[in-house]
């Protein structure tokens, strides 16, 4: 089952669009609940934020006490400054992996690459392996899930059998369209094998995950991700070797993706996907 409407998801989760790039159904955003203390992952854009704080007043989930990065990059993390400046009132906990402490507080690599501005994040409590974070009573384990960034995160909620991965492991949009995790400006295949092999050994514990872009995938199609993500690395990695090696342009590469890999996909299409192969490339290139 693929869960990629706004609202509730399970008995203390909650989806929200962020409309990045204003694409719509790209980027999610999710909040955790329990007992009357609200978690956040991840801050989307800083132009969406208004938005974004409109939807979680509308869900009864103001305001933000804490709010974890699964990641560096700027539509992860461009909103942080403008959510605090929004909920000014609440003395919102940032949180994030150590590795990505230093990234936050200065972001010029990321907005150097992705020609988008990010603020420094500054007062960031950083996140280790094994790490717990109590939201009330309800417990949240930080897994390092290292290869798309090297400070990639993934949160853990065992009451509700989910994991959080942000862009870890793949971005699955919808039934019909996929894209894989190298990006840069610090991509790493070594570290991105070893996630794959960490997720596959903790996933007896959990039936569900939620993916940054885009949505909660559950059951048969939990475990069909899990199952398929190396693979599916390989076979986009090597095809998009094969094609630029063939000296094809981004416009020939990003059709070339659309007609192997989701050639029934009635939303994403060649012209959506150039920025993204072009991202792919680079990061490959790494």
């Amino acid at each position: 089952m693929h869960i990629n409407t706004e609202g509730k998801f399970n008995d203390n989760s909650y989806l929200i669009e962020a409309m990045t790039m204003n694409l719509p159904k790209f980027t999610a955003i999710y909040i955790v609940e329990h007992d009357g203390m609200r978690l956040m992952i991840d801050a989307g854009d800083a132009i969406k934020s208004r938005k974004i704080v409109k939807k979680i007043k509308d869900y009864g989930l103001y305001p933000i006490n804490k709010l974890v990065l699964t990641h560096s990059h700027w539509d992860h993390a461009q909103g942080v400054a403008k959510l605090q400046q929004l909920m000014k009132e609440s003395d919102i906990e940032i949180l994030a992996s150590e590795r990505g402490v230093e990234n936050l507080r200065n972001p010029q690599i990321v907005n150097e690459y992705y020609d988008f501005n990010m603020e420094k994040v500054e007062n960031v409590i950083p996140l280790k392996d094994g790490d717990k974070i109590d939201v009330n009573g309800l417990e949240l384990e930080i897994v390092n899930l290292y290869g798309h960034t090297r400070d990639s995160i993934g949160i853990i909620d065992r009451r509700n059998n989910n994991i959080f991965v942000g862009d870890a492991i793949i971005d699955k949009l919808d039934y019909n369209a996929f894209f894989i995790p190298p990006m840069p400006s610090d991509f790493s295949e070594d570290e991105l094998l070893k996630t794959f092999n960490k997720l596959r050994d903790i996933k007896s514990g959990i039936n569900s995950i939620a993916l940054a872009h885009f949505g909660v995938w559950t059951g048969e199609d939990f475990e069909g991700i899990i199952n398929s993500m190396e693979d599916l690395y390989f076979e986009v990695k090597n095809s998009i070797i094969e094609w630029h090696d063939a000296n094809l342009s981004i416009d020939e590469i990003a059709n070339k993706y659309v007609e192997k890999f989701m050639p029934n996909s009635k939303v994403w299409n060649a012209q959506l996907m150039k920025v993204l192969i072009e991202w792919m490339i680079d990061g490959l290139r790494l």
